[in-house]
């Protein structure tokens, strides 16, 4: 019978090697889907320290990065969620009454993280994963825990609305070309 200490001292290992390998991309990751690289690192490392909290289960997975991605996806939707309601609450709060709604800046959105800024969170995680860190439909719709087939319309949907705010040409180059 092996000891305790060294099934939590592999385990250790095994997770160090993980947070190695992983923990730039799942930062990268959670860039792209915020748009805060300082808040993308912390949201990284949270994400990171829920996955040591389940590595006896996620280790042994087929797909323990895909589950870190999710935990990522997951966190970077919560936090987006609660910048909205902030930002709700604060503009409710300043607000003189006038619903007067201002024009989108089109200038603005020729920055890809603002105009990925303006997608919805699922499409702009479906662009992100499939073309920013060229992940398949299958790896995209495992980390985001949704189909095969929500990834490639959601895609689809994701980037029609980059193209829209960027043009065509700045989205093919995004899209490395590739027509998908």
């Amino acid at each position: 019978m092996v000891p305790v200490q060294e099934i939590h001292a592999d385990a250790a290992v095994e997770f160090h090697t993980f947070f190695e390998r992983h923990h730039a991309e799942l930062s990268r990751l959670a860039c792209m889907l915020i748009g805060e690289p300082d808040a993308a690192d912390d949201l990284a490392a949270d994400a990171l320290v829920a996955v040591w909290h389940r590595w006896d289960r996620v280790r042994g997975s087929d797909h323990p990065l895909a589950y870190a991605r999710g935990i990522v996806a997951n966190m970077a939707r919560t936090r987006i969620r609660a910048a909205v309601r902030e930002r709700r609450r604060v503009a409710l709060f300043w607000s003189n009454g006038s619903e007067e709604v201002e024009a989108p800046d089109v200038a603005a959105a020729l920055d890809v993280r603002t105009a990925l800024a303006r997608l919805p969170f699922r499409k702009r995680a479906c662009v992100v994963l499939r073309h920013a860190l060229d992940l398949s439909e299958k790896d995209t719709a495992l980390a985001l825990g949704i189909s095969v087939g929500t990834v490639k319309s959601q895609t689809s949907k994701g980037m029609a609305e980059l193209q829209r705010l960027l043009g065509p040409r700045v989205v093919g180059e995004l899209a490395g070309g590739r027509h998908r």
